[in-house]
């Protein structure tokens, strides 16, 4: 599945859910990131991402999509993070 991931957490633990999303997906902009992942690995993230996050003040949204194709993504500005095809 293709999914987009926002985090909003605390300052203290931003760092922390950086390093941890990195591990699953692609990072595109300030605590946003996007790329595909399984039903498994998208568990265990969401997992790992409660054990950093503090309930009462911090958030995770994840969107899915079944694949990229069935999304529209237009960027105005600089894009922080390109992602390209690697071979």
């Amino acid at each position: 599945m293709y999914v987009i991931l926002v985090y909003d957490v605390g300052e203290k633990r931003v760092g922390k859910m950086l390093k941890l999303c990195r591990l699953y997906l692609n990072w595109i902009q300030n605590s946003v990131f996007e790329g595909e992942i399984t039903e498994v690995k998208l568990e265990e993230l969401k997992i790992e991402a409660l054990k950093r996050m503090d309930p009462d003040k911090d958030s995770l949204i994840i969107f899915k999509s079944r694949q990229e194709k069935w999304l529209y993504k237009e960027i105005i500005g600089k894009e922080l993070s390109s992602i390209g095809n690697f071979l």
